[in-house]
């Protein structure tokens, strides 16, 4: 094989090497997990305690409008099935303000797969809430809200990593 065939060929095996995408995690650093299957095992992390904290607060508005908590909070691990089942109700897994209504008509894999029992409630009153005692790690805060009419289910990601958050939603 001649010289010129073999700079050639590194060229072209150089171009497709460079081609290849592995996909990375939000953080940009390794991998991004391939399977948005539900397991177990990846919310193992969020069971545990910590010493992270969120303080939350409600201040939506839309047109005008100020919207008011109208049920509890939820704290949902971020994990490859929550991160698949979120980006299709949502249509983000950074943050989103959605009807109820089309929240609930739309439909995600593997539905039955059961969770709750990794979620993190709690009261909202007067447009606050908190959470304590968490693992660092990610989470979806997720939240309906009313303004009289509707109900619009808010939904945000954040990330605890041993101290207080503060969010508002």
């Amino acid at each position: 094989m001649s010289a010129r065939h073999l700079i050639a060929v590194a060229a072209v095996a150089a171009s497709l090497a460079a081609c290849e995408t592995v996909p990375m995690n939000d953080s940009g650093f390794g991998p991004r997990p391939s399977s948005a299957a539900f397991s177990a095992d990846d919310f193992a992390w969020s069971a545990g305690s910590g010493r992270g904290s969120i303080d939350g607060r409600v201040a939506f508005s839309r047109d005008g409008q100020a919207f008011s908590c109208t049920g509890s909070v939820a704290l949902t691990p971020d994990t490859p099935y929550t991160r698949a089942r979120f980006q299709t109700l949502y249509g983000s897994t950074d943050r989103a303000a959605i009807p109820e209504a089309v929240v609930r008509a739309r439909t995600v894999e593997n539905p039955s797969a059961d969770y709750r029992s990794f979620v993190r409630s709690t009261t909202c009153q007067n447009g606050r809430f908190e959470f304590s005692g968490l693992p660092d790690g990610d989470w979806f805060i997720i939240t309906p809200v009313s303004a009289g009419g509707d109900r619009i289910v808010l939904m945000r990601h954040i990330g605890t990593r041993g101290g207080r958050v503060s969010v508002t939603l």
